[in-house]
């Protein structure tokens, strides 16, 4: 059986004054319109709620049962709003969003930074993991933003954020020849550190050296970006890597960069979100920030 809230609400403030004409007054309709709704109220749920008499009205012992649980229930229905109203003036609530912890460390920490000094009330969660995990979990609803490395998905939005390219190094006195031009095949040659297979540049490497007949067999396979320098810098082979994430590593010549006769396609790191839902308002202000590309949020 479904009863109107307002007749629920016209209840409870009978209930409470104890008057129909105070309740009108306090409701803005009228009197007629109080007892109207009392009326159906009674009627739908088959119960004398109130006693009259000249001074007023009061609860009978049904009426005082179910004013205990209107008044609660009307309770919650208005802290839940006022909750949701902090939430779209980013008072509190919380974002989470999904990342592998390069793109965080190299990329977001600075926004997250921003977002968190000018919106204290907000919660942020970030979870950890490669494009394939962060980009399940946005569909699933487990994140609100997910970033990932060109996900080409038609049921995402989608917002470049910085462009990634891949190369091939190895420890200054690897013994390779870092002044001649390789090919494929004498890249694939080396005894090469990868990623683990799951992740998303793996992959994409070994579709680019399929394309020119090359299958790539990594002799050694990771799950951690950082230990690809780690192992090349030692000399234990060339390593697969995103040139963006080891600039320092090559700056500070612990790595090499072979030279290759042919240029594998730049990729992109991108924000993405579901098509079809409509973004929390700490996850729209975040995004709009990437989008800005300032870290000061709300400029």
């Amino acid at each position: 059986m479904a009863v109107k809230l307002e007749l629920y609400r016209v209840f409870k403030e009978v209930a409470e004054t104890g008057n129909i004409s105070e309740a009108a007054k306090n409701l803005y309709i009228s009197q007629s319109a109080v007892s109207q709704s009392v009326k159906q109220l009674e009627t739908a749920l088959q119960a004398r709620l109130f006693a009259r008499s000249p001074r007023g009205v009061s609860l009978t012992g049904e009426g005082q049962m179910l004013y205990e649980y209107v008044r609660s229930a009307l309770g919650l229905l208005a802290t839940g709003e006022d909750k949701l109203s902090q939430a779209q003036q980013l008072l509190l609530g919380t974002l989470v969003i999904g990342a592998s912890d390069t793109v965080t460390a190299l990329f977001l920490t600075p926004y997250l930074d921003a977002f968190h000094r000018r919106h204290p009330g907000i919660r942020l969660k970030i979870v950890s993991g490669r494009s394939a995990k962060v980009l399940s979990m946005l569909r699933s609803g487990a994140v609100d933003i997910a970033f990932a490395s060109s996900p080409n998905d038609a049921a995402l939005d989608c917002w470049p954020c910085f462009a990634t390219h891949s190369a091939f190094v190895a420890a200054a006195d690897f013994p390779c020849d870092f002044t001649h031009v390789y090919t494929w095949q004498e890249i694939a040659a080396f005894p090469l550190i990868l990623l683990e297979r799951k992740a998303s540049s793996r992959v994409f490497l070994e579709q680019e050296f399929l394309k020119h007949g090359v299958t790539l067999t990594p002799e050694i396979e990771l799950s951690s970006r950082q230990l690809l320098v780690s192992l090349a810098r030692i000399g234990l082979g060339v390593a697969g890597v995103t040139l963006e994430f080891v600039e320092d590593a090559l700056a500070g010549g612990e790595i090499r960069a072979l030279q290759t006769d042919f240029t594998l396609p730049a990729r992109s790191v991108d924000m993405c979100t579901l098509r079809d839902v409509t973004p929390t308002a700490a996850a729209a202000a975040f995004m709009a920030a990437i989008r800005s590309g300032g870290h000061a949020f709300g400029r």
